[in-house]
């Protein structure tokens, strides 16, 4: 009886050192998550043909407005996303016209 026992209790032992995974993964590389009124990351550096997605988590609806014009989002609720292809390199800043101190970069390459 206390062979298994030392065995399960091995086994127990053997997996509590193992590494864990983290519980949450990273964010998706070409997404910004709106959050606690706060675009995040606030700045994103990609390559010329990238599609960026934000996703609003937020409790309140948020827009996402290029300062050029380059791209414009209606208002978006809870979990609603918009996306935006950049095809030209360049620095693209946008702001929530609705909270106009949120503000954010994509560095387009």
């Amino acid at each position: 009886m206390r062979a298994p026992f030392l065995a399960t209790l091995a086994g127990l032992t053997a997996l509590a050192l193992a590494p864990i995974a983290a519980v949450s993964a990273a964010p998706p590389a070409n997404r910004i998550t709106i959050k606690d009124f706060m675009f995040a990351p606030v700045s994103l550096t990609i390559k010329a043909g990238t599609t960026v997605t934000w996703v609003n988590e937020d409790e309140e609806p948020h827009t996402v407005v290029s300062a050029t014009g380059a791209f414009r989002s209606a208002a978006m609720d809870t979990k609603e996303s918009f996306a935006f292809k950049f095809d030209k390199p360049g620095e693209y800043h946008f702001i929530c016209t609705i909270h106009p101190q949120m503000m954010g970069t994509v560095i387009v390459q």
